[in-house]
């Protein structure tokens, strides 16, 4: 059966892509951002989501957006308003919203904005009776995405144990989310679930980026020589909605496999020779390994870069 889902950022390069695939398995969306949500291709809005402006750095504005109406049509609706509320509340909140990289803002309102919004959307979930949450951390947190120079990672692959010590504003304010996360799911026993995301691709760039990313390995470093299709993040999205009983956890949500010609293992010995392999990998395993996601959460890889592109 399907959910009724506030998703915040989802006009952005992931939620385009996301909410379209929540949409086919059923769910009803409600998308809080300050543009409406563009179709997948970036052309025209979509007809199918209504999108409510809403400054998730306001605690009062969120607290609303989540206990609103999730279109105009819901007025509609007859209801015995001395036994039930004019409103439903959703399902699941999933929260994407964020200044997506550093150098958009001065980093201290990339942490300021990135850090309160999280708690505000986190509170107000758990304060109004919602009880699974999905908020977007982010692969930075494993501390050489936006390292000042070139830093090594400690082991290969990186897993969700993985000591994170990054130094940047961007990657810090998705771990004090993370730590929001766990406090919160704490508190009111609820589920929140922080998907550790890859470098999302919109289907687009495989035809006018994706090849030479192949062709110059060195420049994925900073990746993890890894990435998640923006449409399986949205089947990911569906199976965190929809596993329940976990409380909190962490999830590295990237597709399966290495942006390399060369086998994972040989690559990575080759390229940091000095980064000790602490388990077995799979032979093109992506460095920034969703294991976890594929064991606990059942994600099956539908959009695998080779089949789309030639080199």
């Amino acid at each position: 059966m399907g959910k009724r889902i506030v998703f915040t950022g989802g006009s952005g390069k992931a939620g385009r892509h996301c909410i379209p695939y929540l949409l086919a398995q059923g769910h009803q969306v409600l998308n809080l951002d300050l543009n409406p949500l563009p179709n997948p291709d970036g052309v025209g809005i979509n007809p199918d989501v209504y999108t409510l402006k809403c400054d998730l750095t306001d605690s009062g504005q969120v607290f609303n957006a989540l206990s609103s109406h999730f279109n105009m049509g819901e007025y509609e609706i007859e209801r015995n308003l001395s036994k039930e509320s004019p409103t439903t509340p959703p399902d699941a909140v999933i929260h994407f919203a964020a200044h997506a990289r550093n150098m958009l803002v001065p980093d201290n309102e990339t942490f300021k904005a990135n850090v309160v919004s999280t708690y505000n959307v986190i509170e107000a979930a758990c304060k109004l009776g919602i009880k699974k949450v999905i908020i977007g951390s982010s692969e930075t947190t494993y501390g050489v995405c936006f390292t000042q120079g070139d830093s090594e990672y400690h082991s290969f692959p990186l897993e969700e144990d993985y000591d994170v010590n990054p130094m940047d504003s961007y990657a810090l304010s998705k771990l004090c989310g993370e730590q929001t996360a766990r406090a919160f799911a704490r508190r009111f026993n609820a589920d929140i679930y922080a998907l550790r995301i890859g470098n999302v691709i919109d289907p687009i760039q495989y035809e006018s980026e994706f090849a030479g990313f192949v062709k110059k390995p060195e420049t994925r470093k900073r990746n993890a020589w890894s990435y998640v299709d923006a449409r399986d993040l949205g089947q990911i999205c569906h199976l965190a909605v929809m596993k329940e009983g976990l409380g909190y956890q962490v999830f590295n949500a990237t597709n399966d496999t290495i942006t390399t010609e060369e086998p994972t293992e040989a690559f990575l010995k080759r390229i940091c020779p000095e980064t000790p392999i602490t388990r077995k990998m799979g032979q093109w395993e992506a460095p920034l390994s969703n294991r976890k996601i594929r064991e606990v959460l059942g994600f099956k890889d539908q959009h695998d870069w080779r089949k789309y592109v030639t080199l």
